[in-house]
């Protein structure tokens, strides 16, 4: 298995509960789990973390927690289009991706890769390496990074020090 050196995620499902807010205004908030933004830090020291989503109307929503808070890319791709996305930028054997729903399974079994939260679709989780004990938006993404960290760069993770990733 090749190591690899990028970390696409799904938001919604992934980095949040799945769950949309909406008021008379429409969709007006998304719940986003803790500690996965600590994890992704310490990963960010081995590979490039990318987000995508296929959210219009949330866009915004997302774009606040995960570019502007978080730092880190967010690019707006549709379901069906996105191992395409994925291969003209990567090379899939190297990318690891991250999804829950029902067409993340696309990605997922074309990528070196394949990670899924516990509450995923059940066809997704049959194309899943690894399969979160937690939920998204409940430290799934949190857990996915020290999964990488321990297979992929020996990282043992109490050893890991809040300095992004140098071991102690």
């Amino acid at each position: 298995m090749t190591k690899p050196s990028v970390f696409i995620l799904d938001v919604d499902g992934v980095m949040t509960t799945g769950q949309f807010l909406y008021s008379t205004e429409g969709k007006q908030f998304k719940v986003f789990g803790p500690d996965d933004s600590d994890a992704l830090s310490l990963l960010s020291g081995y590979m490039e973390i990318r987000f995508v989503t296929s959210d219009k109307r949330g866009l915004e929503i997302s774009e606040s927690r995960i570019s502007k808070d978080m730092g880190y890319r967010l690019d707006l791709v549709g379901s069906f289009e996105r191992f395409q996305w994925i291969a003209d930028r990567y090379s899939p054997e190297v990318v690891t991706y991250m999804g829950d729903g029902f067409y993340d399974y696309l990605v997922m079994k074309n990528v070196g890769y394949a990670i899924a939260p516990f509450n995923a679709d059940s066809q997704t989780k049959t194309f899943a390496h690894f399969i979160t004990e937690r939920s998204g938006g409940d430290r799934a993404v949190s857990e996915a990074c020290m999964h990488l960290l321990e297979k992929f760069f020996s990282l043992d993770r109490m050893r890991l020090s809040p300095d992004r990733s140098k071991p102690s």
